[in-house]
């Protein structure tokens, strides 16, 4: 049986007049993630932990910010379509590990709702994705609240 382990890492501004997306889940917050597409830093970081599992390269490659067919596409389409690059070459997703950095808003009341909806695009079950957030402790863009980040680790095997 073969294995294959991807990292993924992603970073996104914060802005005021924008929703807050993480894990394919709407966050009520003063300010939203910046980006080309609905700026989901979770979804995105799990999409570069799929592709680079595989040596695919990353989501900028597969889904560009200059293309105007990913303008505000949400984020789950694109974890969608990188887990169909996945399947396509005969793996399927084990488990994922992730983290969110980031001081405001608190996710803990999301968290559930981010696995079950990571879990169904990935078709594994809700206990199989680790969904974890720290603070950088006032430090940094994060700890300013001008950004947030998310790192994710997945376990891939063959079928």
């Amino acid at each position: 049986m073969s294995y294959r382990i991807g990292s993924g890492v992603d970073f996104h501004q914060l802005s005021a007049g924008r929703e807050l997306w993480i894990g394919g889940v709407l966050i009520p917050h003063h300010k939203g993630a910046l980006g080309h597409s609905d700026a989901d830093v979770l979804l995105h970081a799990i999409c570069d932990a799929l592709l680079g599992a595989l040596s695919l390269g990353d989501i900028g490659l597969h889904f560009p910010n200059t293309d105007p067919a990913f303008k505000d596409i949400d984020s789950k389409i694109l974890l969608q379509k990188s887990y169909e690059l996945v399947r396509a070459r005969g793996y399927v997703v084990v488990n994922v590990d992730s983290t969110l950095c980031l001081e405001a808003p608190k996710i803990k009341p999301y968290v559930a709702a981010m696995q079950e909806t990571i879990a169904g695009i990935l078709q594994v079950g809700k206990e199989d994705v680790s969904v974890k957030a720290t603070t950088t402790e006032k430090m940094g863009f994060a700890g300013r609240e001008e950004g947030l980040m998310a790192y994710a680790t997945v376990l891939l095997r063959r079928l």
